[in-house]
């Protein structure tokens, strides 16, 4: 019988797992990449990329007006997204 593919938070958690994070920081990670991907209209992460971190950090900032640390903690959520679970390199020049 074939296992159906890990969806996406599935695989996020096994990485962080993976790496001994804290559950906190799991917590945490999972929270900032769900929000990511809602606020680009739930398009995976696999077809976005610093252009639209970008557009998701500013909105935080200005819109949300989030503190810089808060800001700061949603940027490394989703770098690890891309970095561990999609294994994607991105040009962060404009960051």
């Amino acid at each position: 019988m074939e296992q159906r593919p890990k969806k996406l938070l599935e695989q996020v958690r096994d990485a962080i797992r993976l790496k001994h994070y804290s559950s906190q920081t799991e917590k945490t990670y999972v929270h900032w990449i769900k929000r990511y991907i809602l606020f680009h209209n739930k398009q995976h992460p696999k077809d976005t990329g610093s252009k639209e971190i970008e557009a998701f950090l500013t909105d935080l900032a200005i819109n949300r007006k989030v503190a810089a640390s808060t800001q700061n903690q949603a940027l490394h959520a989703i770098l690890f997204l891309y970095k561990e679970v999609l294994r994607q390199e991105l040009d962060l020049t404009g960051l």
